[in-house]
């Protein structure tokens, strides 16, 4: 089992800046691929980073590619999701997630999720 805890929402106003953490605890942490997913309200579950488990590859959805950049800390057993010039539209709660295979974009194929912690971007 991995337990999966998000911190670092907030509000913010566009073109602000936030850094989410997800914390890892119970299995070995450095095996697992890890993704940052978020939902808004009415919408479905997307993808939004995802990175291997050395962190030496990683994938960004489209409408957050250029802005947001995800690193992992082995270490500290800690996945970032560094979110930067934030638009309205980025608003939704943001979930992290592990599997432990290589990083995918397909929600079901991830093993354990976080909680989630709300973002908001106001205009």
């Amino acid at each position: 089992q991995v337990q999966l805890v998000e911190s670092g929402g907030g509000l913010v106003q566009a073109g602000g800046s936030l850094r989410l953490s997800c914390a890892a605890s119970g299995r070995t942490f450095s095996s697992y691929a890890m993704g940052w997913f978020r939902q808004a309200p009415g919408k479905e579950r997307e993808f939004v980073a995802a990175i291997t488990w050395s962190g030496g590859t990683t994938h960004y959805g489209d409408s957050v590619a250029g802005r947001f950049t995800i690193s992992r800390d082995n270490a500290k057993n800690t996945v970032y999701l560094q979110m930067n010039s934030l638009k309205p539209e980025d608003t939704a709660v943001y979930y992290c997630a592990a599997r432990a295979l290589s990083p995918t974009r397909v929600i079901a194929q991830y093993d354990y999720w976080g909680q989630g912690t709300q973002v908001t971007v106001s205009s």
